[in-house]
Order: C-alpha cells, then sequence, then structure tokens
C-alpha cells in the first residue's frame, strides 16, 4: 500500500527536509502541487483532501487557512506551525514524553510538532515536573544555540553570503523582551505557572542546537544529587530511541564541551546532566532541523500510520 502525502509548504527548510526523507520511500507517493499553484486555496485543497497525510510547513495563520481547507474527515494533518501546538484537539507530537502522548499521536488525525526550542526544554523540565522533582512553580530558565538553518530562508542567505556584515559572525540574541513564540508551549505542556526565563541565540553555523536548563538543588522538591537526577531521567526515557541520557559526568562530558552541532543531520536528542551539589545544568542536544522540526514531524507519521517510527530517519 502507498500513502499519498502532500506537503504544503515543501519549499521552506522543514519541508525540504520531510520532502528528502520521503522521496526514496516505496510506500509513499509524494503528491507534488505545480509552482505557479502552490498559493492558490482551491488546488491546495484538493491536494490536502486527497491525501492521507498533509505536513504543513507554514508560517501561523496559512496553517490555520490550510486546516480549514479539510472537508475529508479522513486526512491526517501534521502543523510544523506554532498555530496548535496548545490547542487540546490536536496532540503534542513528543511522543517520549509519556504513554499518553504516544497513544494521542496514534489515534489523532491532528498532530502539532513541537518547536525546536521548545522540544529540548521540554525533553528536560516535563519529566522533573511529572516525577515531582520540580513544582510547577519552579521559577524555570533556559539558555539556548541554534544553527542558522531555522531562520529563514531570508536569514539563511545572508548567513550564506561571503559579503555579510560581521555582525553575522558571532552569536546573536534575540527575542529579549521575553516574548519567543514558543514560551506558550513551553508553559502550556508541563503546566508550569508561569513561562520560564528564555534567552535564545541564534549562531553563524547552519544546523545544530544546545538548550540548557540550570537549577538549583535546594530548591527541588527534594533532596537529590545531580547523579540522582541523571538516574531518574535515564529510568524516564529508558529504550527511548529519539530521547537518550547520556551517562553521568560532573563536567557533563569526558573533556567538559560540548558542541551545538554535535548532533547535526541526527533525528535524536542527546541529554547531559552536570553540575554538583549546589547547582545543576540538564542540556539537550538536537538537530533543530532533526527532533526539532523534519525529523519529529516524520516520527508521527510513521506512528500515525503505524510503522517503525525510526523509518526514513537518521539515527
Amino acid at each position: 500500500m502507498k500513502y499519498k502525502v502532500f506537503i504544503d509548504g515543501k519549499e521552506g527548510t522543514t519541508g525540504l527536509r520531510i520532502y528528502d526523507r520521503l522521496a526514496n520511500r516505496s510506500d509513499i507517493e509524494l503528491m507534488l502541487i505545480p509552482e505557479e499553484l502552490r498559493k492558490d486555496p482551491k488546488e491546495r485543497a484538493k491536494y490536502i483532501n486527497s491525501s492521507d497525510i498533509t505536513f504543513l510547513c507554514l508560517p501561523d495563520q496559512a496553517a490555520i487557512e490550510a486546516v480549514s481547507l479539510v472537508t475529508n474527515d479522513n486526512v491526517r494533518i501534521i502543523d510544523a506551525s506554532t498555530a496548535h501546538r496548545t490547542d487540546p484537539n490536536w496532540a503534542y507530537g513528543f511522543p517520549e514524553l509519556g504513554q499518553d502522548f504516544l497513544e494521542k499521536i496514534k489515534k489523532s488525525n491532528r498532530v502539532a510538532v513541537p518547536g525546536c526550542y521548545a522540544s529540548g526544554f521540554m525533553s528536560i523540565v516535563y519529566p522533573l515536573v511529572k516525577l515531582g522533582i520540580a513544582g510547577v512553580d519552579y521559577p524555570f530558565s533556559a539558555n539556548a544555540i541554534s544553527g542558522y538553518s531555522g531562520a529563514g530562508k531570508k536569514a539563511i542567505a545572508i548567513y550564506e553570503d561571503e559579503n555579510r556584515d560581521k555582525k553575522y559572525d558571532a552569536p546573536r540574541l534575540y527575542a529579549m523582551s521575553q516574548s519567543h513564540k514558543h514560551l506558550k508551549e513551553m508553559q502550556a505542556i508541563p503546566g508550569l505557572s508561569q513561562k520560564p526565563l528564555f534567552n535564545p541565540y541564534v549562531c553563524p553555523f547552519l544546523e545544530g542546537m544546545l538548550v540548557t536548563v540550570p537549577l538549583y538543588l535546594d530548591g527541588l522538591e527534594g533532596e537529590y544529587s545531580p547523579k540522582a537526577i541523571h538516574d531518574l531521567l535515564e529510568n524516564y526515557y529508558s529504550n527511548q530511541d529519539f530521547v537518550r541520557v547520556m551517562p553521568f559526568d560532573e563536567k557533563g562530558t569526558e573533556d567538559g564541551f560540548l558542541s551545538a552541532n554535535h548532533l547535526e543531520g541526527k533525528d535524536y536528542l542527546e541529554i547531559y546532566v552536570s553540575g554538583n551539589e549546589e547547582r545543576i545544568s540538564i542540556t539537550a542536544c538536537l538537530d533543530n532541523l532533526g527532533k526539532g522540526a523534519s525529523g519529529a514531524a516524520l516520527e508521527c507519521m510513521n506512528i500515525m500510520l503505524g510503522l517503525d517510527s525510526k523509518t526514513s530517519l537518521n539515527m
């Protein structure tokens, strides 16, 4: 059996990565809309409603419009935009967070793919709250760096221009007003009482991401050492292919360094726990286009179709 798949927004970085991963699959028939009609609502509606799975790789408003075009109840939508991530009628596409997340993805016709920064943050904070290690009122914060591939076509062109302004040669802090678009889901999914403090940086490398959540141990709901928290996270994600808790080292890694592009091209996420008896850092490392976007979307598709979740992904 071949599943008909339409990618609405194939020209963007997320859509192109999904297309590349599906192009050689014998069980997938990719539906390609003519270039001159890709923004025509009537034509898009025809493709969406004749598909088994439609990926939305679009800005929020365009994604909302695309959903409004659905008239076929059997069409299953996977939305990579921000538009539906906190909508209770949509499954949140991070199955490793718990069996309830996995089951909802399996059964749903509407799945929202997590944001890239949110994926790193959620992989750390959700189990901390779920296991009772940290309360929902803990004042979480996160520092994060990302490659420029997630910044959109215009930004990518600037970064890859040999004559670019030298300011693009250094990490650049942004969303300084504490209003980043991922904050809504970062608060809602783990049920936090307030939005975390969040400082993201876009950096002059193509792909990769680090998201670090620092913790004061005396602010947690019990007495924990860094090793104890590591072991609890390791157990939480035991037997998970897409989230891997790395061996404990108080320095994080053997040499005390962790590169943000360490998992470039991969579709899984790694968690590192480090620190001392007073303060701890937990860091998620991922490819912002892998587990942070396209890889997560394809993982969800595989689950929805009852396939091996790793199919066509780089593990």
